[in-house]
């Protein structure tokens, strides 16, 4: 998505957001996202407004002072950006990839089935499985912060059962032109 992004010709302008979108803004970062009222007060603090930026392919990047938060394409979800998952890394469910998938991921692939169940790989338990669809950070053997953020293609269990093809579809990753967007 965010693949040869550069700011001075992609970006189609700023506006400043009104309080109602606002208010649906934070409602649905409540429901899409797994934290606590409180933990959004911390990263988006109620009398902060925030700047809608827009962008090519319709991308919308939200900042706070400058500084990028979240993401969305279209009316999809909204994504954290990757700096944002780093400071509050419960935000997103996880799964973590071997060691074998990371140079692909940074390359900018999506990650397919056999790097979540191998024996570096992981994925929550039945009871915590996630459905096809939902946000993901993705982690990598051996390392503490994501590498990346993607959306599932298949059910968690699916994945573990079909072991091939596409098990999450990567949004945005380590290096990549969103990364190296510190001040819009």
């Amino acid at each position: 998505m965010f693949k040869k992004f550069q700011p001075s010709t992609d970006i189609s302008g700023q506006t400043a957001v009104k309080s109602s979108v606002q208010r649906s803004l934070r409602a649905g970062l409540l429901s899409q996202w797994k934290i606590d009222p409180d933990t959004l007060e911390s990263i988006w603090p109620k009398k902060e407004n925030i700047t809608l930026v827009k962008c090519r392919d319709h991308i919308s990047i939200y900042a706070l002072n400058g500084e990028p938060l979240f993401f969305q394409h279209f009316d999809g979800p909204l994504y954290p950006t990757l700096r944002l998952l780093h400071k509050y890394p419960f935000i997103l469910p996880v799964v973590r990839v071997d060691r074998g998938a990371i140079r692909f991921l940074l390359a900018g692939a999506h990650m397919m089935c056999p790097g979540f169940t191998s024996k570096g790989g992981w994925l929550p338990p039945p009871e915590e499985a996630l459905p096809a669809g939902v946000a993901v950070a993705i982690h990598a053997e051996g390392k503490e912060h994501a590498i990346g953020i993607g959306i599932t293609k298949l059910s968690t269990e699916d994945i573990k059962k079909v072991n091939k093809g596409v098990g999450v579809e990567v949004v945005t990753h380590l290096g990549d032109d969103l990364w190296a967007l510190q001040k819009v």
